[in-house]
């Protein structure tokens, strides 16, 4: 056995009742169950399911097929491309990671770990994602979203810079092949093909809804089958899949765009169902109850920003549209989340992305309590 054959990452394989994974089966039932309840909650489901998909499922499924497209159809490297920007590289990396979802991130993430970027390269690109919750505020407040991921691009930059100006910290990333620590799926399969066939309407559906077309009343018979649809399809694909997040650079496009938007749906319609669920029949106040503690939301934003994966950012843009916490808490939120991008770093280099988490933390509290301070209604 050589050297190379032991540094290689072994692949994981992970357990199976069937084609399905057993817990993700059983989040998959639950869902499902819930759909086809009787009576007011199976209804409400089915109509958040709806939305969930239409609102930003589509849009991430057309982000995902435009950006891997473009890299296979022009077959170039970003990692490369990275590596040579020299004085650009911060700002391209800002970029990438303002990018509405986690792809771009995770290829800085990726170059990183290849030695093509530094890390004031990574704080960049971690503290401009906002991630998957990019999406949900395109798709319900455009508006909030033009100041949002602009303003995280530019602390996005200038926290790049400032890390690499600071006393020297050692991190030297082991460079791997990341293709090797995720399993290709191959050929394009059929489902692949009919979630990107579904996910064209839903398209059309959630830029209709955002120019302000009563979609409701225009696509009707359609609409519910589409959302439904799309939402079961993704729960199919994401239970039976071998892959924890992120896919194989190697794969097809449709591929890649149906597995890694399968993974963001089940998170999208969890947070979903968890607010509409507590205001239809837990009798909470929300509202009222988040007013109590009012001074504490711009701090609660940074820190469950700090939790790894998008689910529980978009909770928080969740609780935004709905008037529950303020601008300066989503911003807060938008600033110090890293989105699935933290979970290749933290596999590729726990050290470096502990540092770059805390990096980012830090504008992120300044910037939220700056405006809860001294612009209270801003965006609210």
């Amino acid at each position: 056995m050589s050297v190379s054959d032991i540094d290689r990452p072994i692949a994981v394989v992970p357990p199976r009742i069937g084609p399905f994974r057993p817990r993700r089966l059983i989040v998959a039932l639950i869902f499902l169950a819930l759909a086809a309840a009787p009576g007011d909650l199976g209804a409400l489901t089915r109509e958040l399911m709806t939305d969930a998909f239409v609102q930003v499922s589509a849009f991430v499924a057309a982000t995902l097929i435009i950006f891997y497209g473009a890299e296979k159809l022009f077959n170039f490297n970003i990692g490369a491309a990275l590596k040579n920007a020299k004085g650009w590289q911060v700002p391209m990396a800002a970029l990438l990671g303002a990018t509405p979802g986690c792809g771009g991130a995770v290829v800085v993430v990726a170059a990183y770990s290849s030695g093509n970027v530094g890390f004031g390269a990574v704080v960049a690109t971690l503290t401009a994602t906002m991630g998957d919750a990019a999406f949900l505020l395109i798709a319900t407040r455009p508006d909030a979203a033009m100041v949002v991921l602009p303003l995280s691009f530019a602390v996005g930059i200038i926290s790049g810079w400032v890390v690499d100006r600071l006393p020297a910290i050692s991190m030297t990333p082991r460079t791997t092949n990341a293709a090797d620590m995720v399993p290709r799926i191959g050929a394009t399969r059929t489902r692949d093909w009919l979630f990107a066939a579904i996910a064209l309407p839903g398209l059309v559906i959630g830029v209709s809804q955002l120019a302000g077309v009563d979609v409701a009343a225009v696509f009707d018979p359609v609409m519910p089958i589409v959302g439904v649809g799309g939402s079961i399809l993704g729960l199919l694909i994401w239970s039976t899949s071998s892959l924890k997040a992120m896919t194989n650079i190697n794969d097809t496009p449709v591929s890649r765009m149906a597995e890694e938007t399968a993974f963001i749906s089940v998170w999208v319609i969890g947070a979903y169902l968890a607010y509409d669920y507590l205001v239809a029949y837990g009798g909470f106040d929300l509202a009222s109850w988040f007013q109590s503690v009012a001074p504490l939301l711009p701090l609660l934003g940074v820190l469950v920003g700090l939790v790894p994966g998008c689910g529980p950012q978009v909770l928080v843009t969740t609780l935004y549209i709905n008037g529950l916490v303020p601008f300066a808490a989503l911003l807060g939120n938008a600033i110090s989340n890293d989105g699935d991008a933290l979970f290749p770093a933290i596999a590729i280099d726990p050290r470096a992305a502990v540092w770059a988490t805390v990096y980012s933390t830090i504008p992120a509290l300044i910037l939220a309590y700056g405006f809860y301070w001294l612009a209270p209604g801003f965006m609210n």
